[in-house]
């Protein structure tokens, strides 16, 4: 067995963030946990995690970019103890880490970053210790982590039902003769205002829902759709339909106020549909390619910076233009 102690370099690993193009909420489980129907596909913004051996102590976390909150709720830091812990029956050597976070990804913003961090943190520590946990075990840890974390063990599109633990990888995005080989754009717009799952749950199970039904509908049909494959100009054609189909919209809205008049100015600048992503309040527009969702982020930035578009917050919103990960590019 490999001496974890003598490896040289540090584990490096990215954590992409995850775009809900479609959430259907369809009951509420006996656990107190919702029920969903949910597309997810991730995207190319992620953060960046090293995890480094240490010859003795704990575990350390330092954190660039965006604050993920205190280390004692990090969900990287969990999700390494968790690993050694299930690993401590296989006697595997399994040394102290130092993490080193670079946060990219915005916080309580409806993109995941956390669980994606806990689930690149998984595989870089048993990367970094020469182990070995098989699937069974790491979607075991996964569903301890959070509900969105086993979604990023597939590193694909992928259908998301229950609370999160059913997993079922999806075809997505695919090639066409005629079409350009770069995957479609995504335009992320995310209020300086955090909105937590549990706040905007909460909010939806005290009536601020959608038409029922509507969203799962929309949701089922378009998981068959995208298991076969998508081409990019397929994808985009159904962008209208997508925009609406999340039916946490009502309840993020309650919990953000401004969220409403933000994605209205934002259609009237961009004449695109406009989505949300997850429990929000990061709202989204699909675009052919990464050049034109780039266009629009400087669009967009021009208008906050001139006041004509103004966002929920004490400060300016985050944007950003990135891609959809398709089948065979890196994740």
């Amino acid at each position: 067995m490999t001496d974890p102690t003598r490896r040289l370099t540090p584990v490096v690993r990215l954590a992409p963030a995850k775009l809900n193009l479609t959430l259907a909420v369809v009951g509420r489980r006996d656990d107190g946990y919702h029920s969903l129907h949910s597309v997810m596909v991730p995207l190319a913004l992620a953060d960046r995690l090293s995890l480094a051996v240490l010859p003795s102590g704990e575990d350390t976390l330092h954190v660039t970019g965006f604050d993920p909150g205190p280390p004692d709720r990090n969900l990287a830091l969990r999700a390494i103890a968790l690993a050694r812990s299930t690993l401590a029956t296989a006697r595997s050597q399994t040394p102290p880490l130092a993490v080193r976070l670079e946060k990219q990804i915005p916080v309580a913003a409806g993109l995941a970053g956390g669980s994606s961090d806990a689930a690149a943190a998984l595989g870089g520590a048993l990367e970094a210790w020469s182990a070995e946990l098989d699937n069974e075990q790491r979607f075991a840890i996964a569903a301890r982590l959070g509900s969105d974390v086993p979604f990023f063990l597939s590193g694909r599109a992928a259908l998301v039902e229950g609370r999160g633990e059913r997993v079922t990888p999806l075809h997505g995005v695919r090639g066409q003769h005629d079409e350009a080989a770069e995957p479609p754009g995504i335009l992320l717009v995310t209020p300086s205002i955090p909105a937590r799952t549990a706040d905007v749950f909460a909010a939806w199970s005290n009536g601020a829902m959608a038409d029922p039904g509507i969203a799962r509908r929309t949701s089922e049909h378009f998981a068959s759709e995208f298991g076969a494959g998508l081409t990019v100009r397929a994808l985009i054609e159904r962008a209208g339909v997508l925009a609406s189909a999340n039916d946490l919209w009502p309840a993020a809205t309650a919990v953000v106020p401004g969220l409403l008049p933000l994605r209205r100015a934002l259609t009237r600048l961009l004449h695109r549909p406009i989505g949300l992503s997850g429990s929000g309040p990061t709202l989204w527009a699909l675009y052919p390619s990464a050049v034109e969702a780039a266009g629009a982020a400087e669009a967009v930035l021009a208008a906050v910076d001139d006041a004509s578009i103004q966002a929920p917050g004490d400060d300016p919103p985050f944007v950003a233009a990135t891609t959809i990960q398709t089948e065979g590019r890196d994740g």
